[in-house]
């Protein structure tokens, strides 16, 4: 087979080989293409002169037939981006990702996990694609594996706007000007049979840790200042109204300022005795209710979390004594 193409770029010498125009050409894949497809040559001389294969010197006169010179320009080389979702669509499952839980959307998932992500792709785009590849989406896209913090279904979002916005700085302002301590209280209780913490062990035999079979536990009643200052008091009995006034007695004793009192709507804090007692000792004391079912707006949320996961990370406490011991001495750290 003849090749009788003409090339402008190409010109010939006496010797009769091409001599390429480098300015015309550009690149060194470019000129070889274009040298493919100079005239006088047969596809065997062609191979051999300009380092070609036969395959390559078919595929370059079709392409210059089909679209001249534009056609015979190198492509961009190596593997191609493996992304099949557009910019727009990606933004979509991102905002749907961090706005709604799969559930909304009728998926069967609590979570977003890669299968979840996966589902709701081919839902609403009609794309397949493998786990591994939705792994390298959220990669690129920002998002991390975390865990998740519980939220209630009856949370208004309005109060707790409310409280940030407007509440809270209705508290700050007359308690600087009074000279009172801004406390947050909370209660918690504590089990033998709740476990935190990992240790270590052989690969694939996990370790047994010796305890006590017997279940007890002991509650904790406290308050936390702006300043980190803590007030607390341990009992074994349930939360009661006699308890509470207790422990509000307590603050009062322990402090010669006026306290500001930051608390949630638990039952025993809204109970007609509380009440009567706060309004004997008004002068002393004043209590603020935060909206419902928003424990994250109390810091005291952060000391329920360290101790349960600290107070008897050292030895398990076999009874309810010790217990009680080992949680006290921990706090007294604290303080």
């Amino acid at each position: 087979m003849n090749v009788f193409l003409f090339v402008p770029q190409i010109w010939y010498g006496n010797t009769g080989r091409p001599k390429t125009d480098t300015a015309s050409t550009g690149s060194t894949a470019n000129a070889r293409r274009r040298r493919g497809c100079q005239p006088g040559y047969e596809t065997v001389d062609a191979c051999k002169t300009f380092s070609l294969s036969r395959t390559a010197v078919y595929e370059i006169v079709t392409a210059y037939k089909h679209g001249a010179m534009k056609a015979l320009k190198a492509k961009k080389r190596g593997r191609k981006p493996s992304s099949r979702l557009k910019g727009h669509q990606a933004a979509t499952i991102v905002r749907i990702i961090t706005d709604r839980c799969p559930d909304q959307l009728k998926l069967p998932y609590a979570l977003w996990t890669r299968e979840a992500v996966r589902d709701i792709i081919a839902k609403r785009y009609h794309i397949k694609l493998s786990l591994w590849t939705v792994g390298r989406y959220l990669k690129r896209w920002g998002l991390t594996p975390q865990k998740p913090v519980r939220r209630a279904y009856e949370r208004d979002p309005e109060p707790v706007q409310q409280c940030l916005d407007n509440e809270y700085p209705e508290i700050s302002k007359p308690a600087k000007a009074e000279g009172a301590h801004i406390l947050w209280g909370d209660q918690m209780g504590l089990r033998s049979d709740h476990h935190t913490g990992r240790t270590y062990g052989v690969r694939g035999h996990t370790p047994a840790v010796p305890a006590t079979g017997q279940r007890f536990g002991c509650n904790m009643i406290y308050a936390i200042s702006n300043t980190g200052r803590m007030a607390f008091m341990v009992y074994t009995n349930h939360f009661t109204v006699a308890v509470m006034i207790d422990f509000l007695s307590c603050l009062l004793r322990q402090s010669t300022r006026r306290l500001y009192l930051i608390i949630d709507r638990h039952p025993v804090h809204r109970a007609a005795k509380v009440r009567r007692w706060l309004a004997e000792h008004d002068m002393r004391i004043k209590v603020f209710y935060l909206p419902s079912y928003s424990p994250e707006l109390n810091p005291d949320e952060f000391l329920n979390n360290d101790a349960k996961a600290n107070a008897f990370s050292r030895r398990h406490p076999r009874n309810r004594d010790e217990m009680v011991s080992d949680l006290r001495s921990y706090l007294r750290v604290c303080v």
